[in-house]
């Protein structure tokens, strides 16, 4: 528990694909060793940036098991086993546990919604499974897991902390009583981290700029996080994971593959993030070169 509560660096891995659209392993070890060598903590492995919620249950278990034999003497491993469906969460959560996994991200139950009591009894048991993150991101569950839900839930053996996205205030709140809380929006994670107490920040920006937001997490420096706040704010103009997939194809990180329904952003677009990554030394970009690429270089698979 300890050296998960100290991870104060996390990555929302992105998944790359093959032109057939199969997951593809050698890009993805690269991709995880570049987080390494910036620094990063841990990893979330099928979550929303990874686009878990378009994998078969099959593909996501190899994942997580994939990442624990190739990287768990080095990153804490997260595997997202959440789901709506309390059965199936644990189900997942008992063979990700299996595989060695050190924790698991689970999200309220979204869409069919449910009852507070039901939030309640369905996260006391997937933490019954083992170690947990309560991800609160009620901008796509349609739901906000307010303190009177966590502070009880906080009491579980298994509770770790929570991803929150309803803002610094709240992460504020929950720190000061011993409620270990990670940022879940990167433009507000430096504040998160310097002036409102979080543990740190679980990222998608750091697919692509791991030592910057490495520095975030580890210095006082507002001049740093203004700087790159537009970048921040241009990888969320889309709902993610569009533009962090996107920027990784035009850095060359990762081939220009996407499982529908997520298509490339447009080429206006394009052109706002490559000006923007071009402002900073290629040295500091996950990738080999920066270019816009023409729409017709992105394949879409179903």
């Amino acid at each position: 528990m300890n050296r998960l509560k100290s991870a104060s660096l996390i990555t929302a891995m992105k998944t790359p694909f093959s032109q057939t659209g199969e997951i593809d392993l050698a890009i993805y070890d690269h991709l995880v060793e570049q987080q390494i060598l910036a620094g990063v903590d841990g990893i979330i492995v099928g979550g929303t940036t990874g686009e878990g919620h378009l994998f078969s249950w099959e593909e996501h278990l190899m994942l997580i098991a994939h990442s624990v034999n190739k990287f768990s003497d080095r990153l804490v491993i997260i595997g997202n086993t959440g789901s709506n469906n309390t059965r199936e969460a644990i189900k997942a959560s008992e063979n990700a546990f299996a595989t060695g996994m050190d924790a698991a991200l689970h999200v309220n139950p979204y869409y069919g919604r449910t009852s507070i009591a039901g939030v309640r009894e369905h996260f006391n048991r997937v933490f019954d499974i083992g170690p947990a993150f309560v991800y609160n991101v009620p901008g796509r569950t349609g739901q906000d897991i307010t303190p009177d839900i966590i502070e009880p839930l906080s009491k579980h053996e298994n509770f770790i902390g929570v991803k929150e996205c309803s803002g610094n205030e709240r992460i504020a709140h929950y720190e000061k009583q011993g409620i270990a809380c990670w940022s879940g929006n990167d433009d507000q994670c430096f504040d998160g981290r310097h002036k409102f107490g979080s543990h740190g920040v679980i990222s998608v920006t750091s697919n692509i700029i791991p030592g910057f937001m490495r520095k975030l997490m580890d210095e006082n420096d507002a001049e740093l996080n203004e700087r790159l706040k537009g970048l921040m704010g241009w990888l969320f103009c889309e709902p993610n994971p569009i533009a962090i997939s996107t920027a990784l194809m035009m850095t060359g990180a990762v081939s220009a593959n996407f499982r529908l329904p997520y298509m490339a952003l447009s080429k206006e677009q394009r052109q706002e993030g490559f000006d923007l990554l071009s402002k900073l030394s290629s040295k500091d970009i996950i990738g080999s070169s920066l270019s816009l690429l023409n729409d017709e270089d992105f394949n879409y698979t179903s």
